[in-house]
């Protein structure tokens, strides 16, 4: 397939479409800034996506994009990019995101029909409203949350109205290499400065998965056949309370490295999130050709590279 792909620079957005190319997809995928703007994490996350045609200052519905698609008969678009910057506070402005994330769509949708697109495939989050499973309502978590709920409403909406086949991919909570400084990165550099490393929320209950498993899966949904109505999957992962994924990540690590992977579970007492929010889909681990040991190793090789501990033996 020829796969038009948005957000390659993210953590998540780089196995996508590194996966994605590894199946022998021909995909383009597009950043916001100039090549020379990306740096660290990001710039080696797209230097490693050279087997993909990579079109630089281009955003999503913007005219670059729109020549894009009119130049070169895609079969997918992956709206896989969002706007996130900040996302983490109680001041992310919805409104600026849903804007971006939507820009000109009906025109994108239009255009990308007339010129063969089969599918369009949006990338959503377990933490929208009426996603995943947990206690009822399915509220958003956040105001990013609610602006990946708007996106996806829209994109709903007017693949609809196009009469443009659309499906939906939920990220649950992947972890692994080349990821930003999140929870699994916090454990493993307090473990390699020999520190026990703290767990605030070891209440909630959430779906972590290996990234390389999330991809796969990725890759599976968008190659299959063209949809007519609308179809969505949520790969799920390891669902456990925090206190227990940490435990098992700690095992998994110590087995593998000469770290002692020390934990400290807090008494969790404010529940400001839901308490379960997780994916209803259990991943063919075997059919997509997923091996969960060799993905810990991996794992292990790849913070013992960059945070300076040996990698497995």
């Amino acid at each position: 397939m020829k796969v038009l792909f948005s957000g390659a620079n993210s953590f998540s957005g780089y196995w996508f479409a590194h996966t994605l190319a590894s199946k022998g997809h021909e995909v383009t995928i597009t950043c916001t800034r100039d090549a020379g703007d990306y740096q660290e994490l990001r710039g080696r996350r797209l230097d490693r996506l050279k087997s993909c045609n990579t079109v630089w200052s281009t955003s999503f519905g913007d005219d670059r994009f729109l020549a894009l698609i009119n130049a070169k008969r895609f079969d997918v678009i992956c709206a896989h990019g969002a706007y996130v910057r900040d996302y983490r506070s109680e001041d992310f402005p919805v409104d600026v995101a849903l804007a971006s994330n939507t820009h000109r769509l009906p025109i994108v949708l239009k255009n990308a029909k007339d010129r063969g697109v089969k599918k369009v495939v949006l990338t959503g989050s377990v933490f929208e409203a009426d996603e995943g499973l947990g206690e009822n309502p399915l509220r958003a978590f956040s105001p990013y949350g609610l602006s990946k709920t708007l996106t996806a409403q829209a994109f709903r909406f007017w693949c609809d109205r196009l009469s443009v086949p659309l499906a939906k991919f939920v990220i649950p909570n992947p972890f692994g290499p080349y990821e930003e400084q999140r929870f699994t990165h916090y454990l493993m550099s307090t473990w390699a400065n020999g520190k026990v490393a703290g767990v605030k929320t070891p209440a909630y209950v959430r779906d972590n998965i290996h990234i390389s498993l999330l991809a796969l899966a990725y890759a599976d949904f968008v190659a299959r056949t063209p949809f007519g109505a609308f179809e969505k999957l949520g790969p799920s992962g390891y669902v456990e309370s925090q206190g227990a994924f940490a435990a098992r990540f700690a095992r998994e690590m110590q087995a593998r490295t000469k770290l002692v992977c020390g934990l400290d579970l807090s008494t969790q007492t404010e529940f400001s999130e839901p308490i379960t929010r997780i994916n209803p889909d259990r991943p063919n681990s075997a059919a997509l050709g997923w091996d969960e040991s060799a993905a810990w190793d991996e794992l292990a090789s790849y913070y013992g590279s960059i945070l300076g501990f040996q990698s497995p033996t």
